[in-house]
């Protein structure tokens, strides 16, 4: 992965990553897959200038839809980055 952009695809906001990150400074993202531990670091450091201290990495697998068609979500890697104490991320600003 060269370009860092690519390597965050999106924040995973949830009642859970909400809870750890308010409560443990961990913010959760989905990730490209490819991107490995190191990557996700410079990217978290680069883009939203912050302080990492701990990636953990998970493969998230799709789940399958029945109803009128049969079909499957498409699996996803996610990442749980622990920020340096007194860094944050704010997704929402004002709200």
């Amino acid at each position: 992965m060269k370009d860092l952009r690519q390597v965050i695809r999106r924040p995973v906001i949830t009642e859970k990553s909400t809870i750890e990150r308010e409560s443990h400074n961990i913010v959760t993202f989905a990730v490209h897959p490819e991107a490995n531990k190191h990557e996700i670091k410079r990217a978290v450091e680069t883009l939203f200038d912050v302080k990492v201290e701990d990636v953990r990495t998970l493969r998230v697998r799709g789940k399958t839809r029945v109803g009128r068609d049969v079909g499957q979500k498409p699996s996803w890697k996610k990442a749980r980055v622990r920020l340096r104490a007194g860094d944050s991320i704010e997704f929402f600003e004002g709200v």
